[in-house]
């Protein structure tokens, strides 16, 4: 199986990255990249989530949202891939573009490749759980079968 590794949005396949400027529109709302979407449902109340979605980038958006973590959602560990999912649907159905470059990569096996994150990446040495890449692969089938 063909594996194709991601993680900067500036590199090749970097469109995958949630940190690609792609903005979405969710609920009557624009966010600049995915990352920004994410980030800003870690939290219920509205200014944070405008602060996050403000930010004039997704590394901005991050750091909001990491740097006090009160006010976090107490479901958030049970609702992040579905929100991910989410993002990722909107990203990937909003932009025929990327849409077409996601089915374009036919079956192989999509892969966050970071020491990063052992949760949305493969940890950097293949041990994380590569949520991120699952997920992408999950909307990849879902644009197939329409």
């Amino acid at each position: 199986m063909n594996t194709i590794t991601f993680y900067a949005a500036a590199d090749a396949y970097g469109y995958l990255s949630n940190f690609f400027a792609a903005p979405i529109e969710i609920d009557g709302c624009t966010w600049p990249t995915t990352e920004h979407y994410y980030q800003a449902q870690k939290f219920a109340d509205p200014a944070r989530q405008a602060a996050i979605r403000a930010a004039s980038t997704p590394d901005i958006a991050k750091q909001i949202a990491w740097v006090d973590d009160r006010g976090l959602r107490s479901d958030w560990q049970a609702v992040r891939d579905a929100v991910m999912l989410t993002a990722l649907r909107a990203k990937f159905t909003q932009h025929p573009v990327l849409r077409a470059q996601l089915l374009e990569t036919d079956d192989a096996l999509l892969v966050e490749h970071t020491h990063r994150d052992n949760y949305w990446g493969d940890g950097g040495d293949g041990s994380g759980m590569n949520r991120l890449g699952e997920l992408l692969m999950q909307v990849r089938a879902e644009l197939r079968a329409r």
